[in-house]
């Protein structure tokens, strides 16, 4: 049998039996004191939240750092490179974080911008002829998702390119990360529903598909924010008022 058919086939079956968002506990909804713009991503360490957000009326793109354990705001930063304003999915890496920064339309052109936790402040960028909507950080690597995460791009972490792929998935991911030699992904499938996948790093073999549902005011789990840290998982899927919903995943 062709590999791609095997993958193909390996791919239907994992789907078809896909454990469900639901099957895990759901310990916490940690509402976010202050206003967000369209929500695009976040990650977190033991006393903070970071979110990326756009706002598309007065075109800017916006990083807030919060609080995890009271949701309150901490600091902000207008974040951008002239028409490049959209953030993406972000990733936390150590002493940095690393967000994609793109023109507002497929096919476009980023900056992918490396910033202090510590200020927020820009230590250093580089340019990507293509929109990238999401990244996550390996300790050799970067790995970016162009709009709706048709095609991987993997660079180190100078930003020099070592190899562009087409995605081994339907899933349209929007915020992705690395954890425990796993890519972390969610997004939104061809059918409108979401999910979480996991994939082996560096083959991209999907491992593991978890189909998330609504939140209570309808909005896919999966339509945004995403951000994983051993059994922990955060979703961010709502606009201003925003919540964190935080799972413990098994």
């Amino acid at each position: 049998m062709a590999p791609r058919i095997v993958l193909l086939l390996a791919i239907f079956l994992l789907t078809a039996e896909a454990a469900v968002l639901s099957d895990f506990k759901l310990i916490r909804v940690l509402e976010l004191q202050a206003p967000t713009q369209h929500v695009q991503g976040i990650d977190f360490n033991d006393r903070q939240l970071w979110v990326t957000s756009v706002d598309k009326t007065n075109p800017k793109g916006w990083l807030q750092e919060f609080s995890r354990t009271t949701g309150e705001l901490m600091r902000q930063r207008e974040i951008g490179d002239g028409n490049r304003y959209h953030p993406g999915g972000l990733s936390a890496d150590g002493a940095s974080l690393w967000i994609p920064v793109a023109e507002y339309r497929p096919k476009s052109s980023s900056v992918i911008q490396k910033r202090s936790q510590r200020t927020l402040e820009l230590e250093f960028q580089f340019e990507v002829a293509d929109h990238i909507g999401c990244i996550a950080v390996t300790p050799e690597f970067l790995i970016g998702g162009n709009w709706d995460s048709k095609e991987f791009y993997i660079w180190d972490h100078s930003g020099r390119l070592i190899r562009k792929v087409p995605s081994p998935t339907d899933n349209g991911y929007q915020d992705m990360k690395f954890d425990s030699g796993q890519i972390i992904a969610s997004g939104i499938l061809p059918d409108k529903t979401g999910a979480i996948d996991w994939l082996d790093f560096p083959s991209l073999r999907l491992a593991r598909r978890v189909k998330a549902g609504n939140t209570d005011r309808g909005v896919l789990y999966t339509r945004e924010g995403m951000a994983i840290r051993g059994n922990e998982l955060m979703l961010l899927p709502e606009d201003a008022p925003s919540r964190v919903f935080i799972f413990a995943i098994h």
